[in-house]
């Protein structure tokens, strides 16, 4: 089974409307704000995974900073996944420093969603380490055995659009606060995994995955080896960042490397697996 645990979708009037939630959200600004940046239905995902031969993909939403825009593009997600309930896994948007994100998370959980995310703190205008914001907002994701997906940006290396402040240092004592929280950190949560040479680190990391989304922009495909060596393989979730990037292109990255069959089919889908569960579905 091949699962991309990081891609994004969006309606097709969102899309018509690109320029209008462009001026009006700091995130889709950053990240879609040009006509350059990819925006894809969840039809069009269909059909790249079935070029591709992915049999799953999550759907995450972007760290919207408005309320109302959380619940509109939620709704969305979770009538794709219910179009296509055998190839697609929601997770949704919040807003944590807005209360009513307890009400949103605990209705999408009850709709079918899996997790919220991909969160991005510093440009929705809240700390990771504010406890009276993130408190409530983790306690409901544990209640609800919900993921969190979370960007992660490196502290050192190249400028890209949407790159951001949540590094490693910033990501780390949050992981220690809430040690019952499972954590996936997009992008190679920053470079985070590396630091795992130190004990402490890496029995801290106990509940913590990481996704290889953006890979090609980001380091040489040997950090699925690396990575495997320090976190172990059942660590890494294989993810695109689609439509960024191409699952074939991504795919065919990973194959081509010295990787067991095991570690490979672990990364490519396994993880994801057993990770949703989906053997017992």
């Amino acid at each position: 089974m091949i699962v991309d645990f990081h891609t994004h979708i969006f309606s097709p009037e969102l899309i018509a409307r690109r320029d209008e939630y462009a001026a009006n959200d700091k995130c889709f600004s950053l990240l879609y704000g040009s006509a350059k940046a990819k925006l894809r239905t969840a039809e069009e995902l269909i059909a790249g995974m079935d070029a591709s031969g992915a049999d799953m993909a999550v759907i995450q939403n972007i760290g919207w900073t408005n309320h109302e825009r959380c619940v509109e593009t939620n709704d969305y997600l979770l009538e794709a996944r219910a179009k296509y309930p055998n190839r697609l896994i929601t997770f949704i948007s919040v807003q944590p420093a807005d209360i009513r994100s307890i009400d949103e998370i605990t209705r999408c959980a009850a709709a079918g969603a899996k997790g919220v995310g991909e969160l991005r703190p510093d440009v929705q205008g809240f700390e990771l380490n504010n406890r009276v914001v993130m408190d409530p907002f983790i306690g409901t994701l544990v209640e609800q055995n919900l993921i969190l997906s979370c960007h992660a940006d490196e502290p050192l290396g190249h400028d890209y659009p949407g790159k951001g402040g949540v590094t490693p240092e910033i990501l780390f004592p949050f992981i220690e606060r809430y040690p019952d929280l499972k954590l996936a950190l997009a992008h190679w949560g920053g470079g985070l995994p590396f630091y795992t040479l130190m004990p402490e680190v890496k029995k801290a990391l106990k509940n913590v995955w990481f996704d290889s989304a953006a890979t090609p922009f980001l380091y040489q495909a040997t950090v699925y080896e690396r990575a495997a060596d320090l976190i172990g393989a059942d660590k890494i979730l294989f993810g695109t960042d689609w439509p960024l990037l191409g699952q074939r292109r991504c795919i065919e990255e990973l194959q081509a490397l010295n990787l067991s069959m095991q570690t490979l089919n672990a990364i490519l889908g396994g993880n994801a697996e057993a990770l949703f569960r989906l053997n017992e579905r």
